[in-house]
């Protein structure tokens, strides 16, 4: 059984509800027919509901018992805007500003998920990932114990020996352009919590760099150790190696030579990238070329599960990101 599928037999161990505010986009509503005729969560669309409605009979989708709000017309309208006015007026909130930032898709879903009537929410395909998570760090907070909200990519790469069957998570690959060492931290905790949570096996952590064990030194491979020494003094029961070149990091005859004696080289599951340039070109480079499928960008330290996706998705990719999410929201 394929990893998404595995996630989504899990999914349906415990149904949740999960809301797609982008509900005129045809990649959500293909990928709702699919997650109804599927049965591993429920589905709360978010939009204008008359074009929504067209839109699906023009494209013969089927949308019964599926629920959509529309929040111009909704009978929350009113308890939404004055949560936000009560959630936001440190900040100087107006119940003005209120009224019009609950007419946005966006925001009205993230309200529901703090109402506590859905339990996730996926967002991006057509939403930058700015607008996806500042509604999010808004209204659902960071998760309690939380440094550092990031990103990273489930990658799935078929006909791989590598990581766990070719399962993988590169982080961060969507969030935080250049941290540092306590970020990296943050980061590599984490995604290590989420590999297992996700795959179920234990995670693998490589700090990576262009150099492994000193073979280059730099500001930047110096990052990269001074962020290995501090999670191994921090956490010392997270298996954790670095720095560490790539194949290094993931291919254990190379291990063998550039980092013996490593318990993590050569078996690594959880990629950590030194910057965002590093890791969004990599995932891409692997999705790309190697054809790997690549669930995200999936966030991690958020109070409530909340997940981005690349405007670039297809609706098989909405559909794997939902599974994802509702296994997410099983563990809160």
């Amino acid at each position: 059984m394929s990893f998404i599928d595995e996630i989504k037999q899990r999914a349906k161990q415990s149904i949740k509800t999960i809301v797609l505010p982008e509900a005129e986009d045809i990649r959500i509503l293909e990928a709702t027919k699919k997650i109804k005729n599927e049965g591993f969560a429920n589905v709360v669309l978010v939009g204008n509901k008359e074009n929504i409605t067209k839109k699906a009979i023009e494209n013969n989708i089927d949308l019964e018992n599926v629920k959509i709000v529309d929040p111009a017309n909704s009978e929350k309208y009113i308890e939404y805007v004055n949560l936000l006015v009560e959630l936001r007026k440190n900040k100087g909130m107006t119940v003005e500003e209120a009224k019009k930032l609950v007419l946005d898709p966006v925001y009205y879903g993230m309200l529901m998920v703090k109402n506590k009537e859905a339990d996730g929410l996926v967002s991006g395909a057509a939403h930058s990932t700015a607008d996806t998570l500042r509604p999010a760090l808004q209204i659902l907070k960071t998760a309690e114990g939380t440094k550092l909200v990031s990103a990273f990519f489930i990658m799935v790469v078929p006909d791989c020996e590598y990581g766990e069957n070719g399962t993988f998570i590169f982080a961060d690959s969507g969030l935080n352009p250049n941290p540092g060492v306590d970020d990296l931290e943050a980061i590599a905790v984490s995604s290590a919590k989420s590999f297992e949570l996700l795959v179920q096996k234990e995670a693998k952590v490589a700090m990576l760099s262009y150099s492994t064990y000193g073979s280059a030194k730099s500001e930047l491979t110096e990052k990269m150790v001074n962020a290995t020494n501090q999670i191994k003094a921090n956490n010392p029961n997270l298996a954790i190696d670095g720095e560490l070149q790539l194949d290094a990091a993931i291919v254990p005859e190379i291990a063998k030579s550039k980092a013996p004696g490593s318990k993590v080289a050569g078996q690594a599951n959880v990629l950590v990238f030194p910057d965002l340039n590093a890791g969004n070109i990599g995932y891409k480079l692997v999705q790309r070329l190697a054809k790997a499928e690549a669930y995200g960008p999936l966030c991690q330290g958020i109070a409530r599960p909340v997940n981005d996706l690349s405007r670039g998705c297809s609706s098989d990719d909405i559909v794997g990101v939902v599974a994802i999410t509702a296994v997410q929201a099983q563990n809160q």
